[in-house]
């Protein structure tokens, strides 16, 4: 039986100083060359928290607009081998985001930055005593793993809900703000219903 937990979906910027070191390319490479096998399972090719992902390299820490494309297409390659462990999609109510998680400390968070940004990040290794307050501050690979994905115009980042499945799976539905369709169909329907009255 799958056990499912609903995560906090935080707002705010809680570290200020959060992602301001960037993750090069070269120094992406140095590490992953020689990283653990922890390391190796949290960056992965076909996982969310790589910057490999999307085909060529792309920092995670960098917002990503990734609904402006289909998983399909952007994934091809990574799924023509069986390595993705990611998909998304939207439908008419909400964007929705699968992808498995790397198995390496359970800590995993979901924030909203300024309704902007959806953020999912956690530690995999814990930080040893050093000048930075949080690991998100610094070299943040050395210690966690982080996406940050850019959200549509029309998403209602204040109904977010994320949950994990088995410790293994986070699912992130993103509402669509349907307000002003709502809205001209009910002003439609009054005008219509006064219509009939009128006559």
């Amino acid at each position: 039986m799958a056990s499912r937990k609903q995560l906090e979906v935080h707002s705010g910027d809680q570290t200020p100083q959060k992602w301001c070191i960037s993750l090069g390319e070269e120094v992406f490479k140095r590490f992953i060359s020689q990283g653990s096998p922890a390391v190796h399972k949290v960056f992965n090719e076909g996982s969310l928290f790589s910057p490999l992902l999307f085909g060529k390299f792309f920092d995670p820490s960098d917002a990503f607009p990734l609904w402006e494309f289909e998983s399909d297409i952007l994934l091809s390659n990574l799924r023509s081998s069986g390595q993705s462990t990611v998909d998304w999609s939207q439908t008419d109510q909400d964007y929705v985001l699968k992808a498995e998680l790397p198995g390496v400390g359970n800590n995993v968070q979901v924030c909203v930055e300024k309704g902007k940004v959806v953020e999912i990040s956690g530690q995999w290794k814990q930080q040893r005593e050093s000048k930075t307050k949080d690991w998100k501050s610094g070299h943040w690979w050395e210690y966690g793993y982080v996406r940050r994905l850019e959200l549509p115009e029309d998403a209602d980042w204040r109904r977010i809900e994320a949950s994990v499945s088995n410790d293994m799976l986070i699912e992130i539905r993103i509402p669509k703000n349907i307000m002003d369709g709502d809205a001209s169909q009910g002003n439609d329907a009054a005008r219509k219903d006064s219509e009939a009255g009128g006559s």
